[in-house]
């Protein structure tokens, strides 16, 4: 009998931040949600962090709580996750509160929308898992550890099998490998997963790669014939470019070594359909498969950050000048200890390479980021330790770490301080909700615009899917040699004609 492959849905959450820049609004998943529910996937994965919720509501001005009570209302029947740290703040794992964490993922799942957490293992240190995974295990949640593949001298064979044995020994469920950088070959995927899974024993085990270099589909394949058990996949136009490989292209080269694949993919062909008609509604670009490109082995950006960054270079008026944040940012990881490109460190590489060329002058203005990570603050696996010395001291030396070290040392306090301290910053009578909001983006200004935005309804609909038959009316009145439609249903008959030829 014939190996069935497990699948893992990216396409609302790393499908959207890597072609996207995490941009796919609410109506657009509203409409395609139930389908991809009921084709068979083994787990979606969503875009329920506190990372999304600044997008969604800073930039969509759509309400992320409508988003979550959608998810589950829309998407009941498959296992629904997302990346979880142990902070509600993913860009700092010191200023953050415990109660609050454990609030925040309660309420996904009394709402219905998260049965699973993904945990980047091996990215930020470990010191908080042993009261974070024992509270996922009580809340019932599969927790999936990610064993984050990267390129560095401290990037060992033995780092890899200590890595897997210390998410072994937290608890994982599953074990995946994660690739965000996409620079994974066949090489490199034998010999990382084989390590994974030698230290896995009889867990699942699913790989997730970018098409970034041109090289998933080929790594994927090479991780069906060592065993791997799943696969994180998108559907176009959310797939490929620098997302997660097609489903359609994964299902396909699984049929072709003779695995079996239960998923339902002519549903998944029109929600395809779906997917770029309304892409070409909102304007948004569609992408193919993506060519080999050696360099992003130099800079090692992951495709969801390029996104990312590319828009906001874009808003500073700074578009031209990406190849020279580009080279900076390359200059920055080496002289920083080659930190993990991936959330939060990619981020604040990328930024701090950003005021570096548009300030002309390198780190006149350092980021609070980048000091708490000279300070170790984020732990050995963020490579402070090989960060170069003369530049450590610079950044330590600058008058606002003495007041970062300071802040850090209250923080560390207040981590088990009562939520209701924190409620009075914003009102002690606001629901869980609005509280979280505003303790997740730090204040009342871009919520209270948010709410504005959606006085009227909580997010925009798409003509393609809200009236079809005023869809198709559109583009036949569009065909200059068809002047009059005659719809009949029964005995009754509407005709339509051109304004100009009407009677």
């Amino acid at each position: 009998m014939a190996k069935v492959l497990n699948f893992i849905d990216t396409t609302t959450r790393d499908g959207s931040q890597s072609n996207w820049a995490a941009g796919m609004p609410i109506g657009m998943m509203e409409a395609v949600l139930e389908d991809i529910d009921q084709a068979g996937f083994r787990s979606l994965c969503c875009p329920l962090m506190q990372l999304h919720f600044k997008k969604v509501i800073r930039d969509l001005k759509e309400d992320p709580w409508e988003m979550v009570r959608m998810f589950a209302k829309k998407a009941p029947r498959t296992k629904k996750g997302c990346i979880l740290q142990p902070s509600l703040w993913p860009f700092d794992i010191v200023n953050f509160n415990r109660e609050a964490v454990e609030l925040y993922t309660k309420m996904l799942v009394d709402m219905g929308a998260l049965q699973r957490v993904q945990i980047t293992g091996n990215v930020m240190g470990h010191k908080h898992y042993h009261w974070f995974v024992p509270f996922l295990k009580k809340m019932g949640l599969e927790v999936a550890f990610a064993l984050c593949y990267y390129i560095s001298p401290r990037h060992t064979d033995a780092y890899y099998a200590e890595k897997t044995k210390m998410m072994m020994d937290y608890g994982a469920d599953v074990m995946y490998l994660k690739d965000a950088g996409g620079l994974l070959d066949i090489d490199n995927v034998r010999r990382v997963y084989t390590i994974m899974k030698a230290n896995s024993g009889d867990k699942l085990t699913e790989i997730h790669s970018h098409c970034t270099t041109g090289l998933a589909d080929a790594v994927y394949v090479e991780a069906m014939k060592l065993g791997c058990d799943g696969f994180h996949v998108a559907i176009p136009p959310l797939a490929e470019g620098t997302a997660q490989p097609s489903v359609f292209n994964v299902a396909e080269n699984a049929k072709a070594l003779g695995y079996e694949v239960n998923l339902d993919l002519d549903r998944l062909r029109h929600v395809s359909k779906k997917l770029y008609a309304m892409a070409a509604e909102a304007n948004l670009p569609t992408f193919g498969p993506t060519r080999y490109k050696v360099a992003q082995y130099q800079h090692r950006i992951p495709g969801g950050v390029i996104s990312n960054m590319t828009h906001q270079l874009k808003e500073l008026k700074l578009e031209n000048r990406v190849d020279e944040v580009i080279d900076e940012v390359i200059r920055v990881c080496a002289e920083t200890g080659e930190p993990h490109m991936i959330t939060p460190y990619s981020q604040f590489v990328c930024t701090q390479a950003a005021i570096n060329v548009a300030l002309g002058e390198r780190y006149k203005i350092v980021i609070d980021e980048f000091i708490q990570f000279a300070l170790g603050n984020y732990s050995e696996d963020s490579g402070y330790l090989e960060m170069d010395p003369n530049l450590r001291d610079y950044f330590l030396s600058l008058p606002r770490a003495k007041e970062i070290a300071e802040r850090t040392k209250r923080q560390e306090e207040e981590q088990n301080k009562p939520l209701s301290e924190f409620r009075k910053q914003f009102g002690e009578n606001l629901s869980d909700e609005e509280f979280l909001l505003r303790y997740i983006m730090n204040g009342t200004k871009e919520i209270e615009i948010m709410r504005e935005a959606t006085k009227d309804r909580p997010w925009k609909r798409f003509s393609c899917v809200e009236s079809p038959v005023l869809d198709l009316i559109r583009d036949l009145g569009k065909q200059p040699k068809i002047t009059q439609v005659q719809v009949k249903q029964g005995e009754k008959t509407l005709v339509l004609k051109k304004q100009s030829d009407a009677v």
